[in-house]
C-alpha cells in the first residue's frame, strides 16, 4: 500500500473502500492517529483509478441529493423540475409590471406565425393568461416534469417536455383555421411530460409494475387530467393533445436508448445548454421584433 487518500471520517473511510472494493481496487483504512486524520491506503498503481472511481460515485451521489424515489408509484422525482416553473413564474411576474409588452411579443398568434415569426411557437410555452391558469400548471408541471426528469435524466426530459410543448402549438397552429387563433401556456409542455412517462411505464415499467401501482398511476393521472383539460373555459386542447403525443412521440425514441446513457452528465449538460439557447435565441427575436 504505497498511496495514500485522505478521508474526512470514519464512515467516509467506509463508504469509499466499500466503493474501491466493488471496482476491484484492494485498500485498507487507516484509522486516526497523531500524524494524520483518517485515510484509505491503495497500491501506488492503483491510485488514479481509486481516485477516477471516487469521483464517479461522489458526482452520482451529489445528483441523488436532487431525487427521490415514491413508493407508491415505484418512479423517481427530481425537484429540479421546479426552477423550470419558478423562471415561467417570474416571467409572468415581470409581465404584470413594466415589462408589460412580453406577453403580446410571445403570445403565439398564427397570423404572426404565417408571416415569418415562428419563434412564437416557442415562446408562448413560457406565458399564462392570469393567475389561476399559471398555478395549476405549476402544480400539476411540476409533479409531471419532475417525474420525467428523474426517468429520463433532468436535462434530458426538459429538453423533450419543452419540445413537446412547442410541437403542440405547431398542432394548434396548423388545425385551427383561423388568423386570429391565440395561444399560450405551459399546457401542452404539462401534457408533453405525462406523455414521455405514459410510454416509459408502456415500454419499460409494465414488466415490473405492481396492480397496485399500475392502477395508482392510471388513477392520479385521470385526475390531473381532468383538472388540466375540463376546468378551464377556452382550454386549447389541440395544444395539449399535441403535446401529448408529441412527448409520447419523443419518449418512445429516448426508450430505445439505455436508462445510463440518458442520465449521462455529458449527454445533460448538452440538452442544458440546447434548451437555454432555444429559450434565449427565440425571446431575443421575439424582443428584437416587437
Amino acid at each position: 500500500m504505497g498511496a495514500v487518500i485522505p478521508v474526512r471520517s470514519r464512515q467516509q473511510a467506509m463508504d469509499w473502500s466499500l466503493v474501491l472494493i466493488s471496482q476491484g481496487i484492494e485498500c485498507r483504512i487507516d484509522p486516526e492517529g497523531q500524524d494524520h486524520g483518517w485515510q484509505l491506503a491503495v497500491a501506488q498503481e492503483d491510485l488514479s483509478r481509486s481516485i477516477q472511481a471516487l469521483r464517479l460515485y461522489h458526482r452520482e451521489n451529489k445528483q441523488h441529493i436532487w431525487s427521490q424515489v415514491e413508493p407508491w408509484t415505484g418512479l423517481t422525482f427530481d425537484w429540479r423540475a421546479t426552477a423550470w416553473f419558478v423562471l415561467v413564474a417570474l416571467l409572468y411576474v415581470l409581465g404584470q409590471t413594466k415589462y408589460a409588452f412580453l406577453k403580446p411579443a410571445g403570445l403565439m398568434i398564427s397570423a404572426n406565425v404565417s408571416s415569418g415569426e415562428w419563434w412564437r411557437l416557442f415562446t408562448a410555452v413560457m406565458l399564462h393568461a392570469d393567475p389561476p391558469h399559471l398555478l395549476s400548471n405549476i402544480t400539476i408541471g411540476t409533479i409531471f416534469l419532475g417525474f420525467a426528469m428523474g426517468i429520463f435524466g433532468p436535462d434530458v426530459a426538459l429538453a423533450a417536455s419543452f419540445l413537446a410543448g412547442v410541437l403542440g402549438n405547431v398542432g394548434g397552429y396548423i388545425f385551427y383555421n383561423s388568423a386570429t387563433h391565440r395561444g399560450l401556456g405551459a399546457s401542452g409542455m404539462v401534457m408533453g411530460s405525462l406523455g414521455l412517462i405514459a410510454v416509459h411505464s408502456f415500454w419499460r415499467g409494465h414488466r415490473t409494475l405492481t396492480l397496485r401501482q399500475a392502477g395508482l398511476r392510471g388513477f392520479v393521472a385521470g385526475c390531473f387530467l381532468l383538472i388540466l383539460l375540463g376546468t378551464n373555459q377556452g382550454t386549447d386542447v389541440l395544444a395539449h393533445a399535441g403535446g401529448f403525443v408529441a412527448g409520447a412521440v419523443l419518449g418512445s425514441i429516448l426508450c430505445l436508448l439505455p436508462e445510463k446513457q440518458l442520465h449521462r452528465p455529458l449527454l445533460n449538460r448538452l440538452m442544458e445548454l440546447s434548451t437555454s439557447a432555444m429559450v434565449v435565441l427565440t425571446w431575443w427575436l421575439a424582443l428584437r421584433s416587437r
